[in-house]
């Protein structure tokens, strides 16, 4: 396990190389450029986090906390807090640990979001996590829209090792959660994860479908945990942001699978999304691996954002309570 981790982590270092030149320079020429800590400096240092998509509440929130932490310790020197900087944007990130209990429950996991943002390679690749810790998976593909949406998904479930309950093309997806889950009922799966439509251009619908399909669930599966993980691809910025914020309307989201990370230069949408929306990011993805795909830990992420070497989290990795 710590090795994996270890090679997730430099993939991950890597992966955020474009990111660290867009934002972690223009912090560096901050610290360095100014003479005192001042209002001037604050300034600028917000102005330079919301340049690199940090956003602005997260960036508010990140600098507040730094500047109590300034008054706390007495410091005069804005070379002395960078690392204050770097602590105040882990703690805005830190996941708690109960944002996991759908993987020691009986749940249903449903995987939203816009197509083409890697929601069914997600979709497999969590599968493969869940199975990992001896889960009994099923995967319900009901995102029936979309061409070959369900071979794509077959071709995922088959490397994972599960099963997967799917319909024609063209069918109600509601029909194929309801086969889904009777078919988890009957099997004792441990975890049901539902592949859903990702078309936003007919919003209404789109709505009414996954209203529908957590009736149906509601209904013939009372007991299961619920989780709604939306997928939100790293490349689009603050377009993820928005993409979240619609489907939000249409689901309780309780948790975020931020994909594409390898290479982008807008990573700091990660801590973003996190403070604009209260919604945690649970996964990242920087690969088509099948590995590719970890849980989020914020000590990981922003110790490779800044290219510190891999210290002792501060807060426990959620892998060593498996």
């Amino acid at each position: 396990m710590a090795e994996e981790k270890k090679g997730f982590f430099s993939r991950l270092k890597a992966g955020l190389n474009k990111t660290r030149n867009n934002i972690v320079a223009g912090i560096d020429a901050v610290f360095n450029g100014a003479s005192e800590i001042d209002d001037d400096f604050y300034e600028e240092l917000e102005e330079t986090l919301i340049m690199g998509d940090i956003g602005v509440n997260a960036t508010s929130d990140i600098v507040e906390r730094m500047k109590n932490e300034v008054k706390e310790r007495h410091l005069h020197y804005p070379h002395e807090c960078k690392e204050l900087l770097v602590e105040s944007i882990k703690e805005q990130m830190r996941v708690e640990d109960m944002a996991y209990d759908f993987e020691k429950k009986q749940s249903v996991i449903f995987i939203i979001g816009v197509n083409g943002v890697g929601k069914t390679t997600s979709v497999g690749k969590l599968a493969s996590i869940l199975k990992g810790q001896g889960r009994k998976v099923l995967i319900a593909a009901a995102d029936t829209f979309r061409a070959a949406a369900g071979d794509q998904l077959a071709e995922w479930a088959n490397r994972a090792g599960v099963d997967m309950i799917g319909g024609s093309d063209g069918a109600d997806p509601a029909s194929v959660i309801y086969d889904a889950v009777n078919a988890a009922k009957a099997r004792n799966v441990d975890v049901l994860i539902c592949d859903t439509a990702g078309r936003l251009h007919n919003k209404k619908n789109l709505m009414e479908e996954l209203k529908k399909m957590n009736r149906i669930i509601d209904r013939e599966f009372p007991n299961a945990h619920r989780e709604n993980l939306i997928v939100l691809d790293g490349t689009t910025g603050q377009n993820a942001l928005a993409q979240a914020r619609e489907f939000g309307e249409a689901a309780d989201l309780t948790g975020i699978i931020l994909t594409k990370m390898d290479g982008t230069a807008k990573g700091g949408i990660a801590v973003a999304i996190q403070s604009e929306l209260n919604v945690p990011v649970k996964y990242i993805g920087v690969g088509e691996k099948i590995d590719d795909l970890q849980k989020f830990n914020a000590d990981d992420f922003v110790n490779a954002l800044f290219d510190m070497e891999e210290i002792t989290p501060i807060f426990t990795d959620h892998d060593e309570d498996m």
